[in-house]
């Protein structure tokens, strides 16, 4: 199968699981995406707590039921169970459509499950027999006093080794934690853009004294590699995790730079197999000493590297920044379907990946910025919903950087709301062979939008010789705000993948980003391969070609890429 195929079957199937799994639909309750803890339970505290907070109608008592576990990975869905918190009210029973259990009196989560020894194996919380029979398809759960409904759930197509979440109204892989929104306060950054800044990733790693965490997608820059192997030597404690099973296979550059890790000792944990947490674990980020650096590039030279993509990054000297992505590593390094790279590597296959040798002009030098605010967002569970809210409250202006975007998604949904509202939209998206499809769907649709009146553009990259491609994922907001991470906008990545994204507030941050897209912006108008929303080109390729040149023979500076 080619790339292109590959990919839009890829988007296919994350369009249909998404609606299979029923995300924010079929329940009887009105919940939001709140924590959940990491027991089977789905943290039935976490969530009990959050949806008195949202609902504001229940108390610390009030009973209920917090999470339904129908489709366990086992023959006959052996250790199937519901949470209830029983809130030390008596006369209590759960009815699932067949047959009628009593919930015992406590003062906090009892689990019904039909198996429970194999559910007491991984919840701390007191497990009470009850010979469920949860359908698969979907099923009716009925709490009553002495009588009287005091809670009804509901749910459809359970996914295998999914939890419903009542409270977070969506399935949600069991034992994933749903982290909310983290605020660590104002800090200083270094801003950049890719390919244009190399070295501000690979000299912040090199800089590590006490930790460095990385977390990718792939992995395969030698660069990165030697920075790891370097620190590992010098007494830090160094730790990798990676997804096992990217789009296209891994690389067998990517197998070479994960075996040097192995020999040299430092831990290597993937994220592999059908019962893995996540669809893909797709964050980019690091965690060095008290300092962070979230990515929208892969960890190869054709993204940290410099040798191809347009993409985003920030370093952020924040202690508190780096010690919570330090806990969402924690938590997914040691979560379900993650296995060492000596394990995974016995049963591998590898695809071969040439490295990109190209060669790009510094244009938009790093610059130190001021962040009144930082927020860590995180997919699963919030990240998505943080950014359509900050979308839906935008007053002004909104610029997009990214390299799709689904026409019938959520996210584009919200930029058509603000600029029904008046905010000037602007979509700036992929110039890749694999994406052109989708995207030329995309700016035929903002035509027809910004022909109706709205004030809405779409375009296409051109990188006219300063990048290879788009594969940045950034927006700013009203001058106020930034969005800079892995998260892609569609709903599969928002709902499935494990994507970190960095929200940055402040004047500076704003200015910082704004300025590169309106570079790009600009290109995308003006240069050789680029449409707008006319859907037109600009120039003729031999023009493209000649401002390149040009700009080759007035370059001053030039920077070390990945080898």
């Amino acid at each position: 199968m080619s790339n292109a195929r590959r990919l839009l079957a890829f988007a296919l199937a994350g369009a249909l699981l998404v609606q299979a799994c029923g995300v924010a639909a079929g329940a009887a309750v009105v919940g939001s995406g709140a924590p959940a803890g990491a027991d089977a339970t789905a943290g039935a505290d976490a969530d009990a707590a959050d949806a008195e907070r949202t609902a504001g109608r229940a108390n610390a008592t009030t009973p209920r039921v917090l999470a339904v576990y129908p489709n366990p990975v086992a023959a006959d869905d052996a250790g199937e169970f519901v949470a209830v918190r029983g809130g030390d009210v008596p006369n209590l029973t759960l009815s699932d459509g067949e047959d009628v259990f009593a919930v015992p009196r406590r003062q906090s989560v009892v689990v019904l499950s039909s198996d429970p020894n194999a559910t007491r194996a991984v919840t701390p919380h007191p497990v009470v027999r009850a010979d469920l029979s949860l359908s698969n398809a979907g099923e009716r759960l009925v709490l009553r006093r002495n009588g009287t409904v005091v809670h009804t759930v509901a749910y459809e197509d359970a996914p295998e080794s999914d939890r419903w979440n009542v409270s977070a109204d969506r399935w949600t892989p069991l034992g994933l934690d749903l982290r909310p929104p983290v605020a660590t306060g104002p800090a200083d950054a270094t801003a950049f853009v890719l390919p244009d800044a190399p070295d501000a990733v690979a000299e912040t790693l090199r800089s590590a004294e006490d930790r460095l965490l990385l977390a990718g997608y792939t992995l395969s820059s030698d660069r990165v590699t030697d920075a790891l192997v370097a620190a590992h030597r010098r007494g830090v404690r160094v730790r990798v995790l990676v997804e096992g099973g990217p789009v296209g296979g891994v690389s067998r550059r990517q197998a070479a730079a994960l075996d040097r890790l192995n020999r040299a000792g430092v831990p290597v944990a993937v994220v592999d197999g059908p019962d893995a947490t996540f669809a893909y674990h797709h964050a980019k980020y690091a965690v060095v000493d008290d300092r962070s650096l979230v990515l929208t590039e892969n960890w190869k030279p054709a993204g940290t590297g410099g040798r191809d993509s347009r993409g985003w990054g920030v370093r952020v000297a924040s202690a508190r920044t780096a010690d919570e992505l330090a806990a969402v590593f924690e938590a997914d390094s040691t979560g379900r379907g993650v296995v060492s790279w000596a394990s995974y590597r016995r049963h591998g296959t590898f695809v071969a990946d040439p490295p990109p040798n190209a060669t790009y002009p510094t244009r938009i030098e790093p610059a130190p910025v001021r962040a009144t605010a930082v927020r860590v967002l995180t997919a699963p569970g919030n990240a998505g919903e943080a950014t359509i809210r900050r979308l839906d409250g935008a007053d002004e202006r909104i610029s997009v950087v990214n390299p799709r975007i689904d026409p019938d998604g959520r996210f584009f949904a919200a930029l058509v709301r603000a600029a029904r509202r008046g905010v000037s939209v602007r979509l700036l998206l992929s110039n890749a062979w694999y994406d052109a499809e989708e995207n030329e769907r995309v700016v035929a649709r903002v035509r027809d939008l910004r022909a109706s009146g709205l004030p809405i553009e779409a375009r296409i990259a051109d990188p006219s010789g300063r990048f290879g491609k788009v594969h940045a994922k950034g927006a700013v907001v009203d001058g106020e705000t930034v969005f800079v991470g892995s998260l892609n906008w569609n709903d599969h990545a928002a709902t499935e993948n494990r994507e970190v994204v960095l929200e940055l507030r402040g004047a500076e941050p704003a200015a910082y980003y704004r300025r590169a897209f309106e570079r790009d912006w600009a290109a995308a108008g003006g240069g050789g391969g680029g449409r707008g929303d006319d859907g037109t080109p600009w120039l003729l390729v031999a023009g493209a070609l000649a401002s390149a040149t040009l700009a080759g023979l007035v370059l001053k500076k030039t920077v070390r890429f990945e080898r």
